[in-house]
């Protein structure tokens, strides 16, 4: 039997995502100490209070590891420094608890290792839009980014033409699946304008759809699979100069929005009456290209429409890592198997945790054969919901990590 062909489910089969997000934090790309609008810097924010937690990578001062991971061996002149001109999209994967992200004027997509302490990057694809300048125009740019609810990446150029699904995880595909189509309901306010609809980010829904905030503060809901993009709405109660160029979701459900021009602070955005107010802080503010957690909208909507819903949640196959080696999953009588299939005899470290990295297990696996599942018991009154399953060898190297869910 083939474990690699069981099939995954999508990240919003959990139980509450939002209550497991690091009590709210996310990823804050932000200006250079010696240039506060060049935003190749990267932190991790509290969302709940907006100060700065702590920072992972300064690129004036902070040492790193470059690598491709088609396993090239040397870099390339551009990739001499990991943000280099600036990032404007980023998103959190939080299953492979990796930052992804996409340097302004290159057609590419790099991640940061949250898992390693040393400042590791790896540049995932080169040229993904097929245009062969290497210095991209301004309508080129990847400046929105998210993880989505189906469990893809998605990123969008500044001028909407441009909407790149990528897989995460040992194998790469990067699609181009063409332009956005605005819907007849739009009218003047289009998601291809370069003053109403370019810049900012993107979020997720707990349904499926991306929902684009430009940087002029207008709200955009997409359909993946149509690529229809329907205008929302404008954020009010911002400040007249306070662009939208970062968002994120929030543990209750909210959007909250960042600028990279103006030091304001954070702004927390009700996602129905799009109404803004300022998250009050003492501290410096600082200004963000880009918001990166593993949130989604309507979370709760979801998890009380799927309640009592019979039907399994949508699947889908687990291109992005080559295959699921935690089954079943969902795991629903406390108890699931680790399958060790290509890893080299020897003692490994099964470590079960929640999202905030809160260990729940450990235990100890002496493989001895090429091909040995390993049974995991869970408590019987371990809270259902979403947590992480990490496999690490004797040297505390990480194996792999897969989410599962327990119902």
């Amino acid at each position: 039997m083939n474990f690699k062909l069981l099939l995954f489910t999508t990240f919003i089969a959990s139980s509450l995502l939002a209550t497991a997000q690091n009590a709210g934090n996310a990823y804050a790309i932000t200006g250079s100490n010696n240039n506060k609008f060049l935003w190749n810097n990267i932190k991790q924010v509290d969302l709940a209070t907006g100060t700065v937690v702590k920072t992972l990578f300064e690129a004036d001062a902070t040492a790193f590891k470059m690598s491709y991971a088609d396993g090239s061996k040397s870099l390339n002149a551009q990739d001499s420094k990991p943000t280099l001109f600036g990032v404007a999209a980023a998103a959190l994967d939080a299953r492979h608890n990796r930052l992804y992200f996409a340097p302004m004027h290159l057609s590419e997509i790099r991640y940061l290792d949250l898992d390693n302490a040393n400042a590791s990057f790896t540049v995932v694809k080169q040229n993904i839009i097929g245009v062969s300048a290497t210095y991209q125009n301004e309508e080129n740019h990847l400046t929105r980014m998210v993880i989505a609810a189906d469990g893809y990446g998605y990123a969008i150029t500044n001028d909407a033409n441009h909407l790149i699904r990528f897989t995460t995880g040992k194998k790469v595909l990067v699609e181009d699946l063409g332009a956005l189509v605005d819907a007849e309901s739009n009218k003047t306010i289009s998601v291809h304008n370069k003053c109403t609809s370019w810049g900012g980010d993107i979020v997720a829904d707990a349904f499926g759809k991306l929902v684009i905030v430009s940087a002029n503060h207008n709200v955009f809901s997409v359909d993946v699979n149509s690529k229809i993009a329907t205008y929302d709405g404008a954020i009010t109660g911002l400040p007249a100069t306070f662009t939208t160029n970062a968002s994120a979701v929030d543990n209750e459900g909210n959007m909250i929005v960042g600028s990279a021009v103006v030091f304001d602070g954070l702004f927390k955005v009700n996602v129905k009456s799009l109404a803004a107010t300022k998250i009050e802080n003492t501290e410096n503010q600082f200004n963000a290209s880009d918001l990166a957690n593993a949130n989604f909208l309507s979370q709760k909507e979801f998890n009380s429409k799927n309640k009592f819903n019979a039907t399994p949640p949508k699947l889908y196959t687990d291109v992005i890592s080559g295959g699921s080696r935690v089954y079943p999953n969902p795991v629903t009588n406390s108890e699931f198997k680790v399958l060790f299939d290509d890893l080299s005899v020897g003692t490994y470290t099964i470590t079960v945790t929640d999202l905030t990295g809160r260990i729940i297990l450990n235990k100890t696996a002496n493989i001895a054969a090429k091909v040995q599942a390993e049974k995991v018991q869970l408590k019987s009154t371990l809270a259902k919901g979403m947590y992480l399953v990490k496999v690490s060898d004797t040297n505390q190297k990480l194996m792999f990590t897969e989410r599962i869910v327990v119902q």
